[in-house]
């Protein structure tokens, strides 16, 4: 400090003077320093040393703390104390850097912070303008939105592998949402017209990383679903850090693959890294190349498949003769038996009724011979034979008519006498009287 005690220890910090901008007191640039006349400074022109002396002679670093009072501001600005046991400091992260983070840290929660000390002239509060935000931990804060996120799409349902759709065997039309400038592309493209070159491919092109690519990519999946020409569609980038790839772990890109009409494949990324866009798809392919062998089937193995389709054919068909013919002779021995045992006491009862039916029939049988030698003999002893067998004779004439006196009989008249063992013919000579 100088004798006459004026702030001379500024002298050195970047604005220990006044310069030609700042405003004095009076309203003019303040005199030299006398012993009657200290020099006199605005309270604008103390901060702004201040504030210069802050940043001139303090590096950026890292401060570990607990998050307080967090707000963000209608502009994206963010505001909070970052605090422990025994002290806090003001901190501010402003739009362009609190865009970049996943989730906004909750209260209490531990983090670190890069950032630069620093003065608000405007009210004279020393601050600290974070430039990054970290929780501590594995993957801090992305990690955190990561389980976040899946832990509430898993509660909806969205990760059931139920949920899975097998990819068509051959698909006619096949759609990309990628970047149309990135190398996944051309991967693509590559891997498509050398497995499957009949295969139409539609691009839909869009940004895969920055803010607001997410709600881009969601559009471009609905877009491609809504043409009604993909039979499957593809979402994929290149590999990256975790920043580079989280447009593929918001919820947009979650909902537009969950609700897309057609399956999805995800190949985002490299095969360490997984995306929420991995866990609701309907496949998840390590890298964009292998996607699009997922997606289509190899020509030359389809080529070599069909020379192999008579032969395997006619081994089937011969397998599925054999197999059905061995079944239908199983099933024969099997309903043999079946019946075998179900009919077996039928055919008892059967072999019963039987004996009992002709044990009746022969009872019937000799009762009614019985009667009929009974009747038989009760109507001999009626029969006009049985009368002829005791001598007597009956005469009739040759039409049959019966001769019963002697005015039937003229002398001349031929008739025939029935006896006992046949007929004699005889004629009336004449007619004697009765004796």
């Amino acid at each position: 400090m100088a004798d006459d005690q004026s702030l001379d220890l500024f002298e050195g910090a970047g604005a220990a003077t006044p310069s030609a901008g700042d405003e004095p007191t009076s309203g003019a640039a303040p005199s030299a320093p006398t012993p009657e006349r200290p020099k006199v400074w605005s309270v604008s022109q103390v901060n702004r040393a201040v504030r210069g002396l802050l940043e001139s002679n303090v590096e950026p670093l890292w401060i570990g703390g607990e998050i307080g009072n967090w707000t963000r501001s209608r502009a994206g600005h963010c505001y909070f104390t970052l605090k422990d046991d025994r002290a806090q400091i003001r901190s501010v992260m402003f739009q362009r850097e609190a865009q970049a983070l996943p989730i906004d840290p909750d209260e209490g929660m531990q983090v670190r912070v890069l950032g630069q000390l620093t003065l608000y002239e405007a009210r004279g509060e020393y601050q600290l303008v974070v430039r990054r935000l970290e929780a501590d931990g594995a993957e801090g804060l992305w990690r955190i939105a990561f389980e976040k996120l899946r832990a509430l799409l898993d509660a909806e349902g969205l990760l059931d592998a139920s949920r899975k759709r097998r990819l068509p065997p051959f698909p006619r039309c096949v759609g990309v949402v990628t970047s149309p400038t990135g190398a996944a592309l051309r991967d693509i493209v590559s891997v498509l017209g050398r497995r499957a070159p009949w295969t139409r491919v539609v691009v839909r092109g869009t940004r895969v990383q920055g803010e607001g690519a997410s709600v881009e990519i969601a559009a471009a999946i609905r877009a491609l679903e809504a043409s009604g020409t993909c039979d499957v569609i593809i979402v994929s980038r290149g590999g990256g850090s975790i920043e580079d790839l989280w447009a593929f772990n918001e919820e947009p890109v979650a909902r537009a693959v969950a609700e897309c009409a057609v399956p999805v494949v995800s190949a985002v990324g490299h095969e360490v890294d997984v995306t929420i866009c991995d866990l609701v798809a309907d496949l998840r392919a390590p890298t964009p190349s292998a996607g699009a062998e997922a997606m289509v089937p190899d020509a030359a193995a389809v080529r070599e498949g069909l020379r192999e389709t008579p032969a395997r054919l006619a081994r089937a068909l011969r397998g599925m003769t054999t197999r059905r013919r061995e079944r239908i002779d199983e099933r024969l021995v099997r309903l043999g038996r079946t019946l075998e045992r179900r009919l077996a006491p039928a055919r008892q009862s059967v072999d019963l009724a039987t004996g009992r039916l002709e044990r009746s029939v022969r009872n019937l049988i000799d009762r009614r011979r019985r009667e009929v030698r009974a009747g038989a003999g009760r109507l001999d002893a009626l029969s006009p034979l049985a009368t002829l067998r005791r001598g007597y004779a009956v005469a009739r004439t040759a039409d049959g008519k019966v001769l019963r006196t002697t005015a039937d009989f003229e002398v001349g008249t031929e008739f025939v006498v029935r006896v006992s063992d046949g007929r004699v013919a005889a004629e009336t000579l004449r007619i004697l009287d009765e004796e």
